[in-house]
């Protein structure tokens, strides 16, 4: 094993909702630590701007492919994409994820509902499908779950979005007892409150933020970079042990009776 434990050069790393927020932050922490990244998310233009960054820091490379998580065929585009420019495929990480609608669960719709657990579990469901039987091949893999908090909680107005997060740790769990005598690897990420386009509705306003942190042992909202040192630790050699788990990174809120 190389001596720096959290060494990723030579490692390729397709990211989904990678062109802001926590995905980018994850691509950029691995890009840092000598990974190769493809950048994706549905808006080329925005995949190129953060492809760009990466590569002028000059340490691994990355590249640029926008697809749309919804669309099985634009995913095995993604894939296919990140084999032809890299040869193969090390580190999957799904993060991108989607949620429409913001309320008590007996008010969303049907159509709301199926796009939730279409994006936020069938997406990482296909993207596996596609990359694992090459990593179980050469005995060598690490996929990571961007999941959330929310998982582990109910809530009065992100229910279904939370159901959907607490499959993520389910689908860890099976891939990881399934792929694990291959020695690859499944794990989830749970953040808190991080300060995301994504999860703007909840911290934007200040009397819902300060709610939401009330209890909080470190009593702040988190950054999207605050994650990525959980992804790298779980692609990289120092996680080479770990499979199955969720690592929560929410600044104590889920070890308090405050917190949202």
């Amino acid at each position: 094993m190389t001596s720096d434990i959290f060494d990723l050069s030579g490692k390729t790393a397709l990211i989904t909702g990678s062109s802001r927020g926590i995905g980018k932050a994850i691509a950029e922490a691995m890009a840092a630590r000598g990974a190769n990244v493809v950048i994706s998310s549905r808006k080329q233009q925005a995949c190129d701007a953060v492809a760009e960054s990466i590569n002028a820091q000059g340490q691994g490379k990355a590249i640029s492919v926008p697809a749309n998580i919804a669309d099985k065929a634009s995913l095995q585009q993604l894939a296919a994409a990140t084999l032809v420019a890299f040869g193969q495929i090390d580190i999957l990480v799904c993060n991108a994820a989607s949620n429409p609608y913001y309320g008590p669960m007996e008010g969303i719709s049907d159509s709301q509902f199926e796009k939730i657990l279409h994006n936020n579990i069938m997406s990482s469901h296909w993207l596996v499908q596609m990359t694992a039987p090459a990593m179980r091949q050469r005995r060598d893999g690490s996929i990571i779950i961007v999941s959330s908090i929310g998982g582990y909680r109910g809530s009065a107005a992100l229910g279904a979005y939370n159901v959907s997060k607490a499959a993520d740790f389910q689908l860890a769990r099976n891939l990881a007892v399934e792929f694990g005598p291959d020695n690859v690897r499944v794990n989830c990420i749970a953040p808190g409150l991080i300060r995301t386009d994504f999860a703007r509705s909840l911290w934007e306003d200040e009397a819902n933020l300060n709610k939401a942190l009330r209890g909080t042992p470190l009593g702040r909202i988190g950054e999207p970079e605050e994650i990525a040192g959980a992804a790298i630790f779980l692609a990289s050699p120092a996680g080479r042990f770990v499979t199955g788990q969720s690592i929560v990174v929410d600044g104590g809120s889920t070890i308090t009776l405050g917190g949202n």
